[in-house]
């Protein structure tokens, strides 16, 4: 800390760039040759290394410090998901405290200083905050303020091997010039340093921050971090559990549902989930209630909780911490919240199934810059069952009524309706594609007979009445001879073939549908630049909208985005992702006198000869490539993607799943056609 303290004093009362700071110049001395620079921004308190790297381009006085702690001073041989959740939720407090010996109301951030630390929701992610990773330990001897000597054995091992003049900066992989490295937890936070007060800002880096360090380090609960880590394996032991048992959801007993009004704690006094007779389950030693694959319907009275379930299921996709009150439900990671989406842009999707004909336009091959809410709805769910998702879960209160349901009346009155229900699609998928779904459904009874279950919410306790909906039913739609109820939605065969079976003649059944979705598009397309424009343009808002050149995409209905740091995230892979594919991207959008448009180059490029003017397209699937860049950042690591060029990006990330990076580049306008 002696180095960054004299860096910091060192600097002008006026200057605001940090640049002696975030260089970590050092200098190693020789009698007989040039002094060799080391470039190294890690100062170290005893062990534990603190690494200063720029936020972003602007803001330079509010740099990143990443935390390196060995795992042996918190008794740690190895971390996971779980253990890094729980280490960094530990030690948020000792920042906070830090703050409140610290703010002072009457003056700013930058005025007087202060610490920022990402505080996360409930659940358990991976996150660019913490990880756990190999770091250099400190190699030298610091002899002046900057002047240093590889410390006793390494002289001899290669340090002293680089040439006179020049910078170098220090790597993990220099481990291997006999730099020792350890395994570490790095925790990452970010500190305003008050501008133009440097003895304050000696004070908060080289002393504060150590010390609270250092009482986290001393104070750390390893019997916190036990139960954590056995959560998180009783967690991952049921999600299994489903997966081997034709189960799609669980919901333990005891579990609170209800959310006070930030969303995300239980709700004081609520009623604790009590699971079903007829559904109850010990799954993992833990008793709650299973739902089976199938197509289920939630129904109730207003205000009675059935949404609140659904919300919980659809969080369920995520562990969440102990004292969540939806820590033990888990539902099939795959699942994924349709809506209607009203407005958002459609491009090369299959919506056959659901709609029949459109004036002008091929249904197998759809495209539209504003979609209508039953398109909209038809193509999230057609998107969804091409990427993988195994369930979808419904609301009705969000969804298109025309896409839904159509009764008899209504389709005897209309003579040429396009749209194919969903409910005389939704057994076809379950039996057909093995997709499930989740509905709740409180104003129709069209989907009790398309249902393998039915479940009645009251007051927030759930009982099973699919018996009852069904023989209620029966007066209503079709009836047996022999009295039985049918179930509706069967597959198209499957009723053709019914025996005593009497359809009412106004009955227009669907013929078997084909629910592959091409999910191809043209990589030249892709570019996060403004046109006649080389520089990249990626804005995140809390409002709900990401900005990528000049196009802005609205992403308020895509509920399964599970923090503003996981928006962050999609933003940043997909960054990455358009620079992997499209790396001239940026140049390829200038228009010169006389030149082929790009979008001139791509509308024609399928009836041109490959080495014509423009280039001839290069079909991507979006699915396969976005798996591979998920398992390239699982490796490198989240913080991999982020860049310091963009001022309109949060600096912290929470790993999404490969449906909300799907989803987001499903509705960028410039993918071709």
């Amino acid at each position: 800390m002696k180095r960054l303290k004299y860096y910091l004093l060192s600097m002008k009362p006026t200057s605001e760039t940090y640049e002696e700071m975030y260089e970590g110049k050092m200098y190693e001395t020789f009698m007989d040759k040039d002094p060799i620079v080391h470039n190294h921004a890690m100062y170290w308190d005893g062990e534990i290394g603190y690494e200063v790297t720029k936020s972003n381009r602007l803001e330079l006085s509010k740099p990143t410090v990443t935390i390196h702690i060995p795992m042996k001073q918190l008794k740690l041989e190895e971390t996971g998901v779980a253990e890094l959740d729980y280490i960094f939720r530990s030690f948020i407090p000792y920042i906070r405290n830090l703050n409140e010996g610290n703010d002072n109301r009457k003056r700013t951030d930058r005025e007087n200083g202060h610490y920022y630390i990402y505080e996360p929701n409930n659940k358990v992610l991976v996150r660019n905050v913490i990880s756990a990773k190999m770091v250099p330990q400190k190699y030298y001897r610091l002899l002046g303020r900057n002047t240093i000597e590889p410390v006793d054995g390494l002289r001899d091992r290669g340090l002293s091997t680089y040439a006179p003049g020049k910078s170098y900066i220090i790597q993990p992989e220099d481990e291997i010039k006999g730099i020792p490295a350890y395994q570490c937890v790095s925790i990452m936070i970010q500190v305003q340093l008050p501008v133009g007060k440097h003895k304050k800002a000696v004070q908060m880096l080289t002393h504060d921050l150590p010390e609270a360090v250092n009482w986290f380090v001393c104070e750390f609960d390893g019997e916190g971090l036990k139960r954590a880590t056995v959560l998180y394996e009783k967690q991952e032991a049921v999600r299994r559990w489903l997966k081997e048992n034709d189960c799609c959801a669980f919901v333990a007993d005891g579990s609170i549902l209800p959310r006070e009004k930030d969303g995300d704690s239980p709700l004081r006094g609520a009623v604790p989930f009590l699971s079903t007779p007829e559904d109850a389950a010990e799954v993992a030693g833990v008793r709650g209630m299973v739902f089976r694959k199938g197509v289920t319907v939630i129904t109730g009275g207003g205000y009675s909780g059935k949404s609140t379930l659904l919300d919980a299921l659809s969080a369920g996709v995520y562990n969440h911490v102990e004292g969540d009150g939806r820590e033990l439900v888990i539902t099939d990671a795959s699942a994924m919240k349709i809506s209607a989406e009203d407005g958002r842009c459609v491009r090369h999707v299959n919506l056959s199934p659901f709609i029949k004909w459109i004036p002008g336009g091929n249904p197998a091959d759809f495209s539209t810059e504003h979609a209508s809410g039953s398109t909209s709805q038809a193509a999230n769910i057609m998107e969804a069952v091409s990427w993988g998702a195994g369930l979808l879960m419904i609301d009705e209160d969000k969804s298109a009524t025309n896409f839904m349901i159509q009764d008899s009346v209504m389709k005897e009155l209309i003579e040429k309706e396009p749209i194919t229900p969903f409910v005389e699609r939704v057994r076809e998928l379950a039996l057909g594609k093995g997709v499930s779904t989740v509905l709740v459904i409180g104003g129709s009874s069209e989907y009790l007979q398309a249902a393998d279950r039915i479940y009645m919410m009251r007051d927030y306790r759930i009982t099973q009445v699919t018996e009852a909906a069904k023989a209620l039913q029966a007066g209503y739609g079709y009836t047996r001879k022999n009295g039985e109820v049918p179930h509706r939605g069967k597959l198209p065969e499957d009723r053709e073939n019914a025996e005593g079976m009497e359809h009412p003649e106004n009955e227009k059944r669907p013929k078997p549908a084909d629910f592959f979705n091409n999910d191809e598009i043209d990589a030249n397309y892709l570019s996060i630049c403004p046109e006649d424009s080389a520089t990249e343009v990626l804005k995140v808002s809390e409002l709900g909208f990401l900005m990528f050149g000049e196009e802005q995409i609205d992403i308020r209905m895509l509920h399964d985005i599970a923090s503003l740091a996981q928006l962050s995230a999609i933003a940043f892979l997909v960054r990455r992702l358009i620079e992997q594919l499209n790396p001239l991207g940026r140049f390829q959008r200038f228009s010169l006198p006389g030149a082929v448009s790009q979008q001139e180059v791509s509308e024609t490029a399928d009836m041109r000869p490959s080495g014509e003017r423009g280039v001839p397209p290069r079909w991507i699937c979006r699915k396969q490539e976005v798996e591979r860049l998920l398992e390239e950042a699982g490796k490198e690591g989240l913080e991999s993607v982020y860049s310091t060029f963009f001022t309109e990006c949060g600096r912290w990330m929470d790993m999404p799943r490969k449906y909300e990076i799907l989803a987001v580049l499903s509705r960028m306008r410039r993918t071709g056609g």
